[in-house]
């Protein structure tokens, strides 16, 4: 019974916080939230979430954004924008960018897509086709870049939120019209972006300067320029990082501001507060239900008669929590956090594109390989007497109907609520078809690392006698300890000087983030399984399915038949 009323809980949490995002994503019923699928150039098919407010008809068209999230993520990172902005009245598309999530081509493709996805928007009947905003994350400024330079007069005003014109190479206006820009004092990307060493210099950036059409220092909240002629400028520089630009109240409320002030009539009554991070909780608490969800469904296989193979109680090889036993907790938590930076300038060099196209996972194989490695190497001098019960294929059973039903449950509340599993940097979704064919080959090399990694942990972690909450926990630290200090020391760094520890590496400072909780999940999985089969194997696998899986539904793509690979950002060629 405490089996299935684990299974019923994690159904609860997953189907209670998905109801909650979905009732805050769609204003309580007032905003009807759809997909769409958009034809643009090169063959590329654009994704998108509409958010269409009951208010907006054919006979009272209202205004409209479109929204574009950054480099490695999906529309979906953009829903704090879209929730407060459709709840204000307006009509939001919230785009893929090529390559990313559901859209089609490769990063760069169709002028990322933007100017479709415009095209698109302003031919809805209920869109106030002369009343449209134009808003992008860091390389999401790119689409609604491009999407003004070919049409100067489909829109009416930007905000750029940690980007700027011309990123890589991409296409922009000259001279765009009612421009905000929202860079935190913390953005780690301060130099690429506007080629200051700190993102609360920005107000000196001759790039900025030059876009301002001034040659004294941009002073943060003073509108230059006129709004009605188009020429408004203005600089906000909250005290945020990058990746808190779409995840704060400032960075979200500022946009608000601004196309409230740029695309409504003055005087226009707004709503007060900002409401979206309870559409994040929820999608965090149906987050926790999965992790609930894999370790019910397998506890509950355990006791059917066909994989009742897998039963066998932990045999740790620690006797107890010893100076070896530290050393090696040690070892294990720091040794994928020392490798992460070096081991990912290199992973680009391995890895044919035509079979591996996703040039960040590719980075992560080669340091989540290399590691293995290492572990392999640091094994042959510290030994370890571990006896383990592999049942090989009863495991791998067991493997494919546990994440069979987990993925079961994020289709199930795609369909009915059309969310996903997320919160922050970490988001889970469904593979589209292109994904689902790119899965098996990366899933083959997280399979080797984490059979690695799981059978290290299993052989120097557990330790006799010790309960499930104390074994739990332990895994936990062992697998992402190593990257909380790494990440603690970066922003740190950066909170007390303006910079990151490792200021040359700011996209894989980020991409770290999302790996604290990601391998305490995965510290969960391994102890859990182990304490139950006495293997690593069961824990390996299905930390593999989750992990390739993961990243590859939300990372992008940069080949594709037809295509020229292309430097991120960077516009592709046919």
């Amino acid at each position: 019974m405490r089996k299935w009323f684990a299974f019923a809980l994690a159904w609860a949490l997953i189907l209670g916080g998905a109801f909650l995002a979905h009732r805050v994503q769609t204003s309580n019923g007032a905003v009807k939230v759809s997909e769409v699928r958009i034809a643009a150039e090169q063959g590329v098919t654009v994704s998108g979430l509409l958010y269409v407010p009951a208010t907006a008809t054919a006979a009272r068209p209202a205004p409209a954004i479109l929204a574009s999230h950054g480099y490695i993520n999906t529309r979906e990172m953009q829903s704090p924008f879209a929730i407060e902005l459709s709840r204000r009245g307006f009509v939001v598309l919230a785009m893929d960018m090529a390559g990313h999530g559901y859209s089609g081509g490769i990063v760069g493709t169709a002028d990322f897509g933007g100017p479709a996805a415009l095209r698109h928007l302003r031919s809805l009947p209920f869109v106030d086709r002369a009343n449209v905003g134009l808003e992008g994350h860091s390389m999401g400024g790119g689409p609604i870049l491009a999407a003004a330079a070919e049409d100067p007069d489909a829109y009416r005003s930007i905000v750029l939120e940690g980007s700027t014109p011309g990123l890589l190479g991409a296409k922009a206006p000259a001279d765009p019209k009612n421009l905000a820009v929202v860079f935190g004092q913390y953005d780690e990307f301060a130099g690429l972006m506007w080629g200051v060493p700190k993102g609360s210099e920005i107000g000196e950036s001759k790039k900025l300067q030059a876009l301002f059409g001034v040659t004294a220092p941009v002073m943060e909240g003073r509108i230059y320029g006129d709004v009605a002629k188009g020429t408004a400028r203005v600089l906000y520089n909250p005290p945020i990082t990058h990746p808190w630009e779409h995840f704060s109240g400032s960075g979200v409320g500022r946009a608000v501001d601004w196309f409230e002030a740029t695309l409504k009539p003055s005087g226009t009554p707004s709503l007060a507060g900002q409401v979206w991070i309870w559409k994040e909780v929820g999608t965090l608490i149906a987050f926790i239900g999965l992790v609930g969800l894999i370790l019910a469904t397998f506890d509950l296989l355990l006791g059917s008669r066909f994989f009742a193979d897998l039963n066998h109680p932990a045999e740790p090889a620690m006797e107890r929590r010893d100076g070896r036993w530290w050393t090696s907790l040690a070892i294990t938590a720091a040794l994928p956090a020392l490798t992460y930076f070096p081991l990912m300038k290199v992973g680009q060099l391995f890895f044919p594109m035509a079979i591996f196209p996703q040039w960040v996972q590719n980075q992560l194989l080669v340091w989540a390989l290399g590691t293995a490695l290492l572990t392999l190497l640091i094994g042959l001098v510290i030994r370890r007497k571990a006896t383990f019960t592999n049942r090989w294929g009863v495991a791998i059973a067991a493997t494919v109907v546990t994440m069979a039903v987990a993925y079961g449950s994020l289709a199930l509340v795609d369909h009915l609520f059309k969310v996903d599993y997320r919160f922050w940097v970490l988001g889970l979704k469904p593979l589209d078809a292109v994904r689902a064919m790119q899965l098996p080959g990366y899933l083959i090399l997280w399979s080797l690392f984490f059979l690695v990694a799981m059978r290290a942990f299993a052989a120097a972690i557990p330790v006799k006698g010790e309960g499930p909450m104390a074994a739990l926990g332990w895994g936990k630290t062992a697998m992402a300890l190593g990257f909380l200090v790494l990440v603690v020391w970066e922003y740190a760094t950066l909170f007390a000087t303006g910079l990151l520890a490792t200021p040359t590496e700011p996209l894989n400072v980020i991409v770290a983030i999302q790996f604290v909780p990601l391998l305490a999940i995965v510290g969960v999985i391994g102890a859990w399984t182990y304490r139950r089969t006495n293997s690593y194997v069961p824990g390996a696998l299905i930390c593999a399915v989750l992990v390739s899986w993961y990243i590859t539904s939300g990372t992008a793509n940069h080949w594709q038949p037809g295509f020229e690979p292309q430097l991120p950002g960077a516009p592709a060629k046919r």
